[in-house]
C-alpha cells in the first residue's frame, strides 16, 4: 500500500501541473502585425453630441489594448482604425394608447476603415450599428446618456475587433 502512495502521488502531481489552462483573448496569429493607431472618428451624424468622437476613440483603443498584444502608435502603425460617427438619432419604439412614446431608442452607427499595412487583403471598410433603448417618459442625461454611450460603444468596439483582429 505504501508503494502505491509512492508511486500515484507524484504521478497525481505531474499531472496536474501538466493540465494547465489558460483562457483568454490573444493576437491572432494570422495578423501580422506588431503596433497599431486609431484616428479621429470625426462625427457626422446630423445630430450632434459634443465629445462623442473622443469617447469613441478612446473606448476602441482601450479595448485592443486589453484584448491584444499590439502597441498603441499615433503614426505610420501596421494596423490602423478610421471613420466616422455617421448616425446618431433617437426613435420612439413603442407608443402608449395615447400616443406618446413608452420607449424610445438611441442607434449609434460608425462607419470603419481598416488597414493592414504588412496585408492589404484584411483591410476593410464596414458600418457598424447599435442601439440602447431606455423609457419614453425618461431624458437622455447624465448618468443615462453616459450608461447608454458605454452599452453602445461597447457592443460596436467588440464587433470591429471581431471583424477586424480576430477574423469570426
Amino acid at each position: 500500500m505504501k508503494l502505491l502512495k509512492y508511486i500515484l502521488l507524484p504521478l497525481i502531481i505531474i499531472t496536474s501541473f501538466g493540465c494547465k489552462v489558460q483562457y483568454g483573448f490573444t493576437q491572432p496569429s494570422s495578423i501580422d502585425a506588431e503596433t497599431f493607431q486609431v484616428n479621429r472618428f470625426e462625427n457626422t451624424s446630423l445630430l450632434f453630441e459634443p465629445g462623442l468622437d473622443l469617447l469613441f476613440q478612446n473606448t476602441l483603443q482601450d479595448l485592443i489594448q486589453d484584448q491584444t498584444n499590439y502597441k498603441l502608435e499615433t503614426t505610420n502603425a501596421d494596423l490602423i482604425f478610421e471613420g466616422e460617427i455617421t448616425d446618431y438619432r433617437i426613435s420612439p419604439t413603442t407608443a402608449t394608447s395615447d400616443n406618446r412614446a413608452a420607449q424610445n431608442r438611441l442607434t449609434i452607427s460608425v462607419k470603419v476603415r481598416f488597414y493592414n499595412r504588412n496585408n492589404e487583403e484584411d483591410d476593410l471598410e464596414q458600418t457598424f450599428s447599435f442601439f440602447y433603448d431606455y423609457p419614453g417618459g425618461a431624458q437622455l442625461i447624465g448618468a443615462q446618456k453616459t450608461t447608454a454611450h458605454e452599452e453602445i460603444f461597447d457592443r460596436i468596439t467588440q464587433d470591429i475587433i471581431n471583424a477586424t483582429l480576430a477574423r469570426w
